[in-house]
């Protein structure tokens, strides 16, 4: 019976530390029109966010904020606590135009694909928040007891991760972008579904 409540309290704690944070998921839409399905991506073309100076479909952004706790240990400096703040934002259009069949089952199609894009986007950068975590948390840095010399070896780290994630999100944008890829589809099918 002791080693069922032991097993249950480490579940817990176990679970508990799994689930202490949550990313913040928000959507701020950018309004769209067409009575066609290429006046409609025209429209999404003349008023999409700005990226550098094109303009895109949809996009994935993110605000990322940490509390931590640097702590000198003997002549050391070690991260005890590292708690992220993650808030996601989707950027996508939303149709002002009422729709009646067949576009507007094409359109729900051609929404619902970029939203699952998009939402890759998110699980990249939530992955990149967990790793950011996992290399951070109980990071130490010898004889460093004023806590100075462990903050650019975590920024090092950071830009490292940071660059990564920047990479893969790109890497998925080319399969899914290029010629034949599932964004790509999903245009054709808006605007020409032949």
């Amino acid at each position: 019976m002791r080693a069922l409540i032991l097993l249950s309290a480490l579940f817990f704690a176990a679970s508990a530390a799994a689930q202490e944070w949550q990313a913040v998921e928000r959507v701020e839409p950018y309004s769209v029109a067409g009575s066609t399905g290429l006046e409609i991506y025209q429209s999404i073309g003349a008023r999409g966010p700005k990226l550098g100076v094109a303009r895109v479909i949809a996009h994935t952004g993110f605000k990322l904020t940490w509390t931590r706790k640097y702590e000198r240990q003997g002549n050391a400096c070690t991260i005890t606590v590292n708690r992220p703040k993650l808030i996601i934002t989707y950027t996508l259009p939303k149709l002002k135009t009422k729709l009646s069949e067949p576009l507007k089952s094409r359109w729900d199609t051609f929404i619902a694909g970029v939203t699952a894009h998009e939402k890759v986007h998110g699980d990249f950068i939530r992955d990149m928040v967990k790793e950011i975590e996992a290399a951070s948390v109980g990071m130490t840095v010898e004889n460093d007891p004023n806590c100075q010399k462990i903050r650019p070896q975590l920024q090092a780290k950071l830009g490292e991760l940071s660059q990564a994630q920047r990479t893969r999100s790109r890497d998925f944008d080319q399969v899914e972008l290029n010629d034949g890829g599932n964004v790509h589809q999903l245009i054709l099918h808006l605007v020409d579904p032949r």
